[in-house]
């Protein structure tokens, strides 16, 4: 009798085990760790990654799509007659060939002497001078070269046209050395091509050449209102 309870106790146990079991393997997903089935993993990986790779590919063509317009407003501005009205034109600079000899303020050059009180003093009124950073006084038929005319001369520099000469005629220019060992040192007698950066207007003050001193040790961009405040 006693066994029989005991049995009957066991398989009473036993019985709870077995539903307690039952019941906690109901409630666990039929998938593997966390819930979360492998098949259903990858494919919410790949989901995710197509997603990625559609967002990227939709933000390049809107990138491009941008790139082609700006490129196409830009060629219409300009294209436009007003966009051409606004720009500025480039200058052409014009090129002759002269035959350009050194000269001084001295009696071998202009016959006079130190003594003399236009020693030095162009025909335009200005004094001469020679400065390789900015510029110097020139001589050239005024004719072709009226006063205040702004020379290029390679292998001296720029020139103003200050002077004239009974002597300078047609294309031939005198480039002024402060001495004579400088005119043979340093020149002698050449024939260069020259380029017009300004025609002149027939005039030229110590005013006008102070103010082309000033830019051209800024800049040497020479604008086309340089003298308007030095008259």
């Amino acid at each position: 009798m006693r066994q029989f309870h005991f049995w009957q106790k066991i398989s009473k146990r036993c019985l709870l085990a077995g539903l307690l079991i039952f019941t906690m393997a109901a409630d666990l997903p039929a998938s593997g760790v966390h819930g979360v089935h492998p098949q259903s993993l990858n494919a919410n990986r790949q989901a995710r990654n197509f997603a990625e790779w559609l967002e990227l590919k939709q933000t390049q063509q809107l990138q491009v799509e941008r790139a082609v317009r700006q490129t196409q407003y830009q060629r219409v501005i300009v294209m436009s007659p007003e966009h051409k009205q606004a720009q500025p034109e480039r200058k052409k600079v014009e090129t002759i060939k002269v035959l350009a000899t050194g000269y001084t303020a001295g009696y071998e050059s202009t016959g006079k002497k130190p003594s003399h009180p236009q020693y030095g003093i162009t025909y335009s009124g200005v004094k001469v001078r020679r400065d390789k950073d900015t510029v110097s006084t020139i001589a050239a038929d005024l004719k072709i070269f009226p006063l205040g005319t702004i020379l290029y001369i390679p292998g001296y520099g720029y020139g103003v046209v200050a002077d004239k000469g009974s002597a300078i005629r047609g294309h031939k220019i005198d480039l002024y050395f402060d001495t004579i060992k400088q005119v043979y040192k340093e020149w002698g007698k050449k024939e260069v091509e020259v380029q017009v950066v300004r025609k002149g207007e027939g005039k030229l003050t110590e005013a006008m050449l102070r103010e082309l001193g000033k830019v051209m040790e800024v800049s040497k961009e020479i604008p086309d209102n340089l003298w308007d405040k030095a008259i």
